[in-house]
């Protein structure tokens, strides 16, 4: 049965903040299907997208576009089609979505990572793809060719390199303060490379969004399988969606009180209450037109810290 205040909820949500369908494809395929090897009928994903609004036509047109962007590849099978992460974009889903449930943690060792574009070192095409990888990753822009994080990750940031076949054209290193020299704190070009205040806001409004849940829930804890997956979808689309506009700066640099702290723990609430029902309706739907659809790889379990705590 239902749980009528869940069922409001979801609705008033859908209402005042509707994602965007391809967005919303994504989400449910990192959140949902990666873990299960990262393939689904397109019955089955039209069937899980319902409860959204999401209709055949829109989902196919989502699927299509990408198809079209190197996100997914199709099969197949007489009639029915199905779609499959590609392996090349695995690897940057999986690099997304570990941000995403791990535990805010990254500690600062005074150190700055640099990447530095020497003028005419890489073309403009590369040059504008580059700078959008690395603002995507983090990276703040320190002066013109220059971008810079304070807790870069070596194996994302070489990623990005081969994918953008940049890797020997441009000077990587990292950098400190030198003793003996009157300089600026390094912590300082935090707040020469970006402007946190929209990062704070969107947490802020994440709280304002799911904070009522968590009570509602925890008053009335009794809903069904796709009432869960719903939630948990949206709760997942949500924290994403403001998460990876997050530099993920150590936790010596961010301003005090930082609202990610309570997001991030209200998230991982909100998601240990409803994984359990929401992988129920997940697999129920799955089966329905494949009966060995997998179930969830182990590490599916360690997200938020370990969802059996």
């Amino acid at each position: 049965m239902k749980n009528t205040r869940c069922t409001a909820w979801i609705a008033d949500f859908l209402e005042s903040d509707p994602p965007r369908s391809k967005s919303l494809v994504m989400t449910i395929f990192g959140d949902a299907i990666v873990p299960r090897g990262g393939a689904i009928w397109l019955g089955s994903l039209i069937e899980l997208l319902a409860p959204f609004g999401v209709n055949d036509r829109l989902l196919r047109t989502s699927v299509f576009r990408l198809a079209q962007e190197g996100w997914l590849s199709s099969q197949r099978d007489g009639r029915r089609s199905a779609y499959t992460i590609r392996p090349e974009a695995l690897v940057r889903f999986e690099r997304a979505y570990r941000r995403i449930y791990a535990p805010l943690v990254v500690h600062w060792d005074g150190s700055w990572t640099l990447v530095i574009g020497p003028a005419g070192s890489i073309g403009a095409a590369e040059r504008g793809a580059l700078r959008k990888e690395l603002l995507w990753a983090g990276y703040g822009l320190i002066s013109p060719g220059i971008f810079g994080h304070p807790a870069s990750n070596t194996e994302a940031l070489e990623d990005i390199l081969v994918r953008n076949e940049v890797q020997g054209k441009l000077y990587v290193c990292h950098t400190t303060e030198l003793p003996g020299v009157s300089t600026r704190p390094l912590r300082d070009m935090v707040g020469e490379c970006w402007d946190l205040s929209e990062v704070m806001a969107g947490y802020e409004k994440f709280i304002a969004s799911f904070q009522p849940l968590l009570t509602l829930l925890q008053e009335a804890p009794a809903f069904d399988p796709e009432q869960a997956f719903v939630i948990r979808s949206l709760l997942t689309h949500a924290y994403r969606r403001v998460q990876l506009h997050d530099p993920q700066l150590p936790v010596e640099l961010l301003p005090e009180p930082w609202p990610g702290t309570q997001a991030y723990a209200l998230a991982r609430d909100l998601y240990r209450i409803t994984y359990a029902a929401a992988e129920e309706h997940i697999l129920a739907t799955l089966r329905r037109e494949d009966e060995h659809a997998p179930d969830v790889e182990p590490w599916f379990y360690e997200r938020f810290g370990g969802l059996n705590a």
